[in-house]
């Protein structure tokens, strides 16, 4: 099997700014309030080049791209003089009470080829018809946001413990950033070659990495060369470990259904039972039961518990479970994370039928979806912490 190069790079990085005001969230994660605040907090966040609005007209794209070269030119952010890995560690409480530790690499990871199996999807992914991110790479000339690939290489943690050279640290919602640069020639090669020895499971960015590889197929039909920059994208690399990963559910919504009808179906798979008011607190007393729960309109939950043998010869995966049960229904299936979040969106969407809470996919089922090359359904594992975006920038130029 082939596998993907894993390279160092120029990183650029912001150079005399307060990090706390200008670091931002992933882009897919923030609302139009999220935005209105991190652009209010400093003229020069991150969102200004990696979140172009709509609100700003047709050249938006090409607006961001010059801020960024702006920022470089008066010095805010400034590329570093030689190629670089960057050690990024998360430090962290999980839901559970859990203290955690997160350390990956930010490199430049190849793209590859759709199937070809060195960088590997763990999920179907629903298609998304905007151009937004392909857009903003072709005006900003940079890979803003990075993947998160899960290194099914052992021991890769072993080469990122020691410290490399501190260059920032931010604390966001309770968690942790730091970043550190590592320039000395051997462990450049030493954490290089490791990645190589093994396939990287895309665990965070599966759309991004998509983008990627339009954006090399237009590089190598511009300049007929295989040889450009955009043969690699920006990625946090760690390794597929425990210990170290959070990984928790993405709840499924479901319109465009009578409720009895949806009932109906779980009731072949299901034993349901009423749970009383829907809480995060339950997802505890789910795990302890091996249940799902069904949450009504109303706020009050049921308790999806499976009935002997019906899932017997289907994969044990909640996700599965349910599009098998709903298979050839009318229904529309969008997706939630968290119980307090999805309890909102219920109440302010009255086109909602019910939704369903669903238990986080376990460790050892996604690496077993990776070497055996299988798909989860959409939105099956939602990774936490999400990486900070504006602490590490590829630039393709």
């Amino acid at each position: 099997m082939h596998v993907p190069r894993f390279e160092p790079f120029p990183a650029l990085r912001y150079a005399s700014a307060d990090l706390n005001r200008v670091i931002a969230p992933p882009y897919d994660v923030l609302s139009g309030a999220d935005l209105d605040a991190l652009e209010a907090q400093d003229d020069h966040n991150i969102v200004h080049v990696d979140v172009p609005r709509e609100r700003d007209g047709e050249g938006r794209y090409e607006a961001a791209g010059d801020r960024l070269r702006s920022w470089l030119a008066e010095g805010l952010v400034a590329r570093d003089e030689e190629a670089s890995f960057t050690l990024y560690r998360m430090s962290f409480t999980d839901a559970a009470g859990t203290e955690r530790q997160i350390v990956g690499v930010m490199g430049a990871l190849e793209v590859v080829d759709e199937g070809a199996g060195d960088v590997l999807p763990h999920e179907r992914v629903t298609k998304k018809a905007s151009t937004d991110r392909l857009d903003l790479t072709r005006a900003t000339l940079a890979n803003m946001s990075p993947i998160w690939g899960l290194s099914l290489a052992s021991g890769l943690t072993s080469l990122l413990i020691e410290p490399g050279e501190a260059v920032g640290s931010v604390t966001f919602d309770g968690v942790t950033h730091s970043v550190e640069r590592v320039t000395d020639p051997a462990r450049l090669a030493a954490i290089g070659a490791m990645v190589w020895t093994d396939a990287v499971l895309i665990a965070d960015g599966h759309h991004r990495y998509g983008v990627a590889r339009r954006y090399r197929d237009e590089i190598r039909e511009a300049t007929g060369s295989t040889e450009t920059t955009s043969e690699l994208t920006l990625a946090f690399v760690s390794e597929l470990v425990s210990d170290q990963l959070s990984v928790e559910a993405i709840h499924r919504v479901y319109r465009d259904i009578d409720r009895g009808e949806l009932v109906a179906a779980l009731s072949v798979g299901f034993e349901i039972a009423a749970a009383g008011e829907v809480s995060s607190e339950m997802l505890a007393e789910m795990e302890i039961r091996g249940a799902l729960c069904l949450v009504d309109r109303s706020g009050q939950g049921s308790w999806l518990t499976p009935k002997p043998g019906v899932f017997d010869d289907i994969r044990a995966l909640d996700g599965v479970w349910l599009e098998h049960l709903l298979h050839g229904m009318a229904a529309n299936v969008t997706y939630q994370h968290g119980v307090d979040e999805l309890r909102t969106l219920i109440d302010g969407d009255a086109s909602i039928t019910a939704a369903v809470l669903i238990r986080p996919v376990s460790v050892a089922e996604i690496e077993r979806t990776a070497r055996e090359g299988l798909l989860m359904p959409p939105k099956s594992t939602f990774f936490t912490p999400k990486l900070r975006t504006g602490l590490v920038v590829r630039p393709l130029d």
